[in-house]
């Protein structure tokens, strides 16, 4: 039994077979390239295996919604899909290819923002922005890194330690790598609108609407019922999945 992604909405708002979609594309050499890939991929978390057999496809501008009840595996998918786990079996491809194979030059294409996005404490808010793009592999002085957190509404806390913010401020401080050119390729967001107030909220959807419509792509997960601008939105709801646990 394969686990696929359930819905596909296509830009003109109505909702299509992934399996049939998939079949075309196979047929058709004028399909776009598939950029991201997992394929029959499989993961347990101790002696619980989370999922088998899990297929999904991503091209340029696809937002891909991530759904699923707690321990159903979405971290540890999006971990996965990041390189920064191993499955039982199956692969995460990049243009067709092995991303153990890739290394450095998938992960230079790649944004990740999990539950703690990076933030060190001892660090003021400017220096996580700056260091972390550094590190990333992004040119950033300070001058980027105050106009980016000024961008996260974040200007007046650029030089506080980031142990006395509060949660919704460390997520802006972690997110305001997003505001550094080049942005990445491939973005890929572990809850990023929680404990973000209405203003962030609305402000990260159109950083990540821009996005998509320059042909980015974003894997996310959310329990907000919040619907991305993207040319094709994919959901995959995990609990659904084979081996999902509940």
């Amino acid at each position: 039994m394969t686990a696929s992604v359930g819905l596909i909405k296509a830009q003109g708002g109505g909702w299509e077979n992934p399996r049939q979609e998939v079949q075309q594309g196979l047929e058709s050499e004028s399909k776009k390239k598939m950029t991201l890939q997992t394929y029959q991929l499989a993961y347990a978390r101790g002696d619980r295996q989370l999922f088998r057999d899990l297929n999904f496809e991503m091209h340029a501008g696809d937002a891909l919604w991530l759904k699923g009840a707690n321990g159903s595996g979405k971290t540890s998918l999006l971990r996965l899909v990041c390189g920064l786990a191993l499955p039982l079996s199956g692969e995460v491809r990049w243009h067709g290819r092995d991303i153990r194979r890739l290394r450095e030059d998938f992960h230079r294409n790649l944004f990740y923002c999990g539950h703690a996005g990076g933030v060190k404490d001892d660090l003021t808010a400017l220096e996580n922005v700056a260091i972390g793009s550094r590190l990333s592999g992004n040119k950033c002085s300070k001058k980027d890194a105050h106009l980016a957190l000024d961008q996260m509404g974040l200007a007046h806390a650029a030089h506080l330690p980031a142990r006395v913010l509060s949660q919704g401020q460390r997520k802006r401080v972690a997110l305001a790598r997003l505001c550094i050119d080049p942005l990445p390729t491939l973005l890929i967001l572990d809850e990023p609108f929680t404990a973000l107030d209405k203003d962030s909220t609305d402000h990260l959807c159109a950083m990540l609407n821009r996005h998509l419509a320059q042909g980015g792509m974003t894997l996310y997960t959310t329990h907000q019922e919040l619907t991305l601008q993207a040319p094709r939105l994919q959901v995959l709801d995990l609990s659904e999945t084979p081996c999902s646990a509940h």
